[in-house]
């Protein structure tokens, strides 16, 4: 299924578990996701089972949110981007879920339109090009957070990149927008994340993988349940720039400004 996706990239990490939930003999990329979303029980915000559809079965005119919102059917075209699409359901599905709800309330209160409005705006970039940085508590890791936010490159991913190793995390970086994961199937550098940043207790850099992703979704999904989402939610960080990602990260690779730019003053 879709064999340009190098799965061995870690920018999949979140994601790969998934993936091999999925029965590669399902007749369908609908059929195989609604296989694995009933087997986890994945149900959408008002309790219905989450089931992938053809995008044939969206009516004219009705908005997509709204939809799956309204029957947990979530149309679905044979493609990358409805693959990941369907992936991080299977991954996040508290999030997916609280997500849905916002976007379908939006539209609920002020139609589809021709403006989202800043809620559904932030919803949208969110769903399709967040990445949630996890940070360990304490000032190591807001200097890290800071320099993120200040856009100074070589100081946050090069000078501090020791916080990103794996065997000793202080910092983490989970994707979950599926259209990020989609232009990441051909990698170039100027791939940018909006970035999401979480704040974690040395507790859970101890977790096992699946534990760290159960936690993400349950911390994430109740934080979206009772805060204003927006596009001022998230900071930007180049894929390809977090430290272990991609090679040849060496001082020169931070320094190319036509990626990696200076904050605008």
């Amino acid at each position: 299924m879709f064999p340009a996706i190098d799965w061995s990239r870690r920018w999949y990490d979140s994601v790969r578990p998934a993936f091999g939930r999925l029965d590669p003999d399902a007749p369908s990329l609908a059929d195989a996701l609604t296989r694995a979303a009933a087997a986890l029980a994945l149900v959408n915000h008002r309790g219905l089972p989450i089931r992938f559809v053809p995008q044939a079965a969206l009516p004219q005119g009705r908005a997509y949110e709204e939809y799956i919102g309204a029957t947990g059917c979530v149309p679905t075209r044979e493609n990358l981007h409805d693959f990941f699409n369907g992936l991080v359901w299977l991954t996040f599905p508290r999030i997916k879920q609280q997500l849905n709800a916002l976007q379908a309330a939006q539209i609920a209160l002020a139609g589809v339109g021709k403006s989202r409005g800043a809620a559904r705006d932030g919803a949208t970039i969110f769903d399709e090009n967040c990445a949630l940085l996890v940070v360990r508590d304490g000032e190591e890791g807001a200097q890290l957070v800071q320099a993120l936010r200040d856009h100074r490159w070589h100081d946050a991913l090069f000078e501090r990149r020791r916080l990103f190793d794996s065997d000793h995390p202080g910092a983490q970086v989970w994707l979950f927008g599926h259209a990020l994961m989609e232009k990441l199937v051909a990698p170039r550098k100027g791939i940018t994340a909006h970035v999401r940043v979480l704040q974690a207790g040395a507790d859970y850099f101890t977790l096992a993988p699946g534990a760290q992703r159960a936690w993400l979704d349950q911390y994430v999904a109740a934080q979206l349940a009772t805060e204003s989402l927006s596009t001022a939610s998230f900071t930007p960080l180049q894929v390809l720039g977090v430290p272990g990602w991609w090679e040849g990260q060496d001082a020169a690779f931070y320094a190319d400004t036509t990626v990696f730019r200076p904050k605008r003053q």
